[in-house]
């Protein structure tokens, strides 16, 4: 007797049938339109390629009930209808060079699928031609009739997955539909900065979700502007722009600073050819170039476009189209990598603005207790140590930054030329670790010992990059097996080798550890190169052994650097502001955690209601 439950091919007469259209189709539109966000998507890619320069799209319960996508592109004449809702029927590819792909769609399924699970109609008018409409439903298409409209082309759909009831069950709630496709729509808008875009929830009463207008100036600002109205000013303020090339990529964008680091990686928008991708290889790279800067438990904030050559980089490789795989995929990540760190140390000491908000908002107002006037002040109430102190202990532990101060601040001199620095003038210290510091427009406050923690680090890496890692030789060499992981290990060996991991091949399978970096003291190799081998199958690069060696260059500054509780001297407070000005990614500590905090004047005085 036949298990029902099993779901193998069993009995001794098996019958082939060969499937439907309807059935063909239906099949065929799980892979392409998961949700409403897919098939919005799709139809907002489609106005895109016919150059439509306003999309508007409204939907109704989350897209559930109604999706419809109107644009002003070039249109499709009343003959091309019938065979636009036919499967791998597109306008834009002849199917001879699937590597030279230079617009948004190009499979031909998306209308096709629509038409299989839903209710359908297409109205289209293209410059010079009458307009025309075809409607289908579940996979039966009508014949193309006349009808009214401008240029352009309006899709909509109605009643989606109707055909296939069994995937509305796996659908999120209207709201949670709702926030998908906006993400959608934000995303292609995103890429898009020279066309306009809104979006209408008709659920109920008609309300505007999102609108943005097409920008009109030069590429740079048109992105910076588009780039804004949909990410926020607040992002625009605290993100450096980007722009790096290598083996034929151009990337560009705007990447947030450290210290604007958010607590999830949703605020990550990756863009290849004008095309919204999730990309693993670029994920990891954004990782890997905040990593010296970010904590784990953080993530960059950006937005990040790569355009190259089609031919470049297969954007065939998933029906959604949001994977792509470069043909190099070690000089994509790289150039992520290294355009990044290259932007994040051109910034310097820049911290984020919102610190400054945040610590304004951290005050709290005087309570109902009774105030405390300056005549009624009692000196020694409180831990501030003025900057013409001496310090006790090792006198001599900034001796190497106060050689290069401008002098030693005798006086608050308000027409002091440091307070012309970007850091301003040391002024006072209190509580033993913190740096008070006056500019001609506001006051900041530095953790000395987050900041020399980033200074030493900094310092150490730069040695170790001028004199090479310092390696020591293992008595014995270690035999590490590693099947056929040694192949990637060998071909890695004089990049190992930069950073003190010396290797020789050892048999089929294996290698031989010579020599191992000596700041990291005793060193497990055999779990070493099993963690590389695995970061060079996943990335196809290897980030491990370095991260180890900078980890602890950091736990050394950390050790190194000056400790709460030790006093400072004037000169010694600002040869600290002055080498954080000079110094690359300054502005944040070792963990990703700010050094300092700026406040305006107009902010401290409007914590005493000044403003």
């Amino acid at each position: 007797m036949v298990n029902a439950r099993d779901p193998k091919i069993s009995g001794s007469q098996t019958i082939i049938r060969r499937l439907d259209d309807a059935a063909i189709n239906r099949i065929a539109a799980g892979e392409v339109v998961e949700r409403p966000a897919s098939a919005v998507k799709e139809l907002v890619e489609n106005a895109i390629d016919a150059g439509a320069r306003h999309i508007s799209v409204a939907v109704a319960e989350g897209g559930k009930r109604l999706i419809r996508v109107e644009d002003d592109g070039c249109g499709i004449a009343e003959d091309q209808l019938q065979l636009a809702l036919s499967r791998h029927a597109t306008s834009k590819t002849d199917g001879s060079d699937l590597l030279n792909i230079h617009t948004l769609g190009f499979r031909g399924e998306a209308l096709a699928s629509l038409a299989a699970v839903g209710r359908l109609s297409v109205t289209s008018r293209p410059k010079g031609c009458d307009a025309a409409v075809i409607h289908a439903a579940a996979g039966t298409v009508e014949p193309v009739r006349p009808a009214a409209s401008g240029l352009g082309t309006t899709v909509e759909l109605r009643d989606l997955f109707f055909a296939t009831p069994a995937r509305l069950k796996f659908l999120r709630s209207e709201r949670g539909e709702m926030r998908v496709v906006t993400d959608a729509v934000k995303r292609l808008a995103m890429s898009e900065p020279y066309t306009g875009f809104d979006l209408v929830d008709h659920t109920d009463a008609p309300r505007k979700v999102f609108a943005v207008r097409a920008e009109t100036s030069d590429p740079v600002q048109a992105l910076s502007g588009r780039i804004q109205a949909i990410l926020g000013k607040e992002f625009i303020e605290n993100a450096i722009s980007i722009d790096a090339e290598r083996a034929g990529l151009h990337m560009t964008g705007f990447a947030a600073l450290p210290t604007y680091s958010r607590g999830s990686a949703v605020h990550q928008h990756f863009f290849v050819n004008g095309r919204p991708v999730r990309d693993k290889l670029l994920i990891g790279a954004l990782r890997a170039a905040y990593s010296d800067v970010l904590s784990r438990e953080r993530h960059a904030a950006a937005a990040i476009f790569i355009d190259c050559e089609p031919t470049l980089v297969d954007v065939n490789v998933h029906p959604s189209k949001s994977e792509v795989r470069f043909r190099e995929p070690g000089a994509a990540r790289g150039l992520v990598v290294s355009g990044l760190r290259h932007a994040l140390a051109e910034a310097g000491h820049r911290s984020s603005s919102t610190i400054g908000t945040n610590a304004l908002g951290a005050f709290r107002a005087p309570s109902g207790e009774a105030r405390v006037y300056q005549m009624d002040h009692r000196p020694g109430l409180g831990k501030a140590q003025v900057v013409e102190q001496e310090p006790h202990g090792d006198g001599g532990f900034l001796r190497d930054m106060a050689g290069v101060a401008a002098g030693r601040v005798d006086s608050m001199d308000a027409e002091s030329e440091e307070l012309d620095f970007p850091l301003g003038a040391a002024r006072a210290q209190f509580h033993e670790n913190f740096i008070l510091s006056q500019t001609r427009d506001g006051i900041i406050l530095v953790d000395a010992h987050a900041a020399h923690e980033r200074l030493v680090y900094e310092r150490l890496k730069a040695q170790m990059t001028a004199t090479g890692v310092a390696r020591q030789a293992l008595l014995v060499p270690e035999i590490v097996e590693l099947g056929e992981s040694a192949a990637e290990i060998l071909e890695c060996a004089e990049d190992l080798q930069a950073v003190g991991l010396s290797i020789e091949p050892f048999g089929q399978g294996a290698v031989a550890v010579q020599e191992t970096p000596a700041i990291l003291g005793q060193v497990d190799a055999s779990r070493l190169l099993k963690d590389i081998a695995d970061e060079l199958e996943a990335a196809g690069t290897c980030e491990t052994l370095k991260k180890r060696i900078d980890a602890v260059l950091s736990r050394i500054a950390c050790h190194g650097s000056v400790r709460t509780g030790r006093l400072m001297r004037a000169e010694e407070m600002n040869a600290l502001l002055r080498e954080m000005e000079a110094t690359p990614n300054s502005g944040q500590c070792n963990h990703g955690r700010p050094t300092y905090v700026e406040l305006k004047m107009r902010d401290v005085e409007r914590l005493f209601g000044r403003r």
